[in-house]
């Protein structure tokens, strides 16, 4: 249905200066909406019939020159979304017009969330959002384009071509999670309207796959834990002691391992806050766990693992020194996990899937614990463990060992 544009004088008000308000009149589907111009005429001058004010009118150039921009704008946001076979209504249209979203691009919101993932120091988050900015570049050629350019279709043929490159189902996953991420942002700064919000119809649930088991059974990890080291490794200790200090403090991953200090240890607990969440977790510390930072203590090193210190000060000195010794320390884990008959490569990631296995079926209430440490799951997890008294987290830990 045709959708009309009129401006007038709007009789039914009246004003104090004895003037009625002309108003922006949008006409669509039979339903209209009213926008001010901000501005009055006395009825004597406006002609009804014509829509226009009178030749007798005072300022008349003005008030035509002022309806003539307004409806000009309206009727060229109507063929934009013509154009584009996007519907609207008379109340979306005006909003439209006289609402106008910030004009920012799509790389240009990924390169704000990219900076500010960086200055709160969530460097894999930042780093993770690179990778997609540059595959949506790579796919697309540019991304000066605007949210509402990227729709159904536009996702359905971004998948497609990720799967032409041979890109795994979860990785597609993760790449349409952060888009819709960052999409989210766009709407809530108001850089795009939720109406169009292609998610909606597009689902991204339907991108995750079974992914390869990484637990072992107790069995295998107490053949970890007491594994005898005779070649004088200081690497196979470190990782050994890496492993089975994640596996008794309730998973703990690799990079938050690397940052705790003695001030992370208070009345007998273990806390801090997750770099990957910056959730903060509170683990009973266990007598396994006080006996390998017993081991490493070095009152020349505030840390409490030999992986960073004093010497590594910024996050790009400690970032690089964090994966150098994590690519040792799993190289020799995935050793000792062949050396064991270990079912699957070993790894750090190896003890804290594990942690939450052994813990279900010692029988312990998945509301504590869930069977998955990582990404949506994670969240719950903790969630639930923030819910529970102390005594009952210290009380299903003691199904470790």
């Amino acid at each position: 249905m045709s959708t009309t544009i009129d401006v007038i004088c709007y009789k039914s008000k009246m004003l104090k200066n004895n003037e009625n308000p002309l108003m922006l009149r949008v006409t669509k589907d039979r339903k209209r909406r009213y926008l001010s111009l901000g501005i009055s005429i006395n009825p004597q001058y406006w002609d009804f019939t014509k829509n226009k004010p009178k030749r007798n009118c005072p300022n008349k150039e003005q008030i035509l020159k002022l309806i003539a921009e307004k409806t000009k704008a309206y009727r060229e946001q109507i063929i934009e979304l013509k154009a584009t076979d996007k519907d609207f209504t008379a109340k979306s249209l005006i909003e439209k017009v006289h609402k106008p979203t910030k004009a920012k691009t799509v790389k240009k919101v990924f390169d704000e969330q990219i900076e500010r993932l960086f200055a709160e120091k969530r460097r894999g988050y930042a780093l993770s959002h690179k990778q997609v900015l540059n595959s949506l570049i790579e796919y697309n050629k540019h991304l000066d384009i605007y949210f509402s350019d990227i729709d159904v279709t536009w996702l359905r043929k971004y998948e497609t071509w990720l799967r032409s490159n041979n890109i795994s189902t979860n990785t597609i996953g993760i790449r349409f999670r952060t888009l819709r991420a960052v999409f989210n942002i766009a709407i809530k700064e108001k850089i795009v309207k939720a109406e169009y919000y292609p998610f909606n119809d597009y689902n991204v649930s339907k991108l995750k796959q079974e992914t390869v088991k990484r637990s072992i059974s107790k069995d295998d990890i107490l053949s970890v834990i007491n594994y005898s080291c005779n070649n004088g490794n200081s690497y196979t200790d470190l990782a050994i002691d890496l492993f089975t200090f994640s596996y008794v403090m309730a998973g703990i991953n690799f990079v938050d391992m690397a940052y705790l200090t003695k001030d992370n240890i208070i009345d007998g607990r273990l806390i801090y806050f997750r770099k990957k969440t910056n959730k903060l977790i509170k683990t009973p510390l266990q007598d396994k766990a006080i006996d390998i930072i017993s081991k490493y203590q070095d009152n020349r090193n505030p840390y409490l693992f030999p992986i960073l210190n004093s010497f590594h000060k910024t996050e790009q000195q400690k970032a690089n020194r964090v994966h150098k010794v994590i690519t040792k320390v799993n190289k020799r884990l995935k050793q000792i996990g062949q050396e064991l008959d270990i079912p699957i490569d070993l790894t750090t990631y190896v003890a804290r899937h594990s942690f939450a296995t052994v813990l279900k079926r010692s029988g312990v209430n998945t509301s504590i614990i869930s069977e998955s440490l990582g990404h949506s799951s994670e969240k719950v997890t903790q969630i639930y463990l923030d819910s529970f008294e102390n005594s009952q987290i210290d009380e299903a830990m003691k199904n470790l060992l």
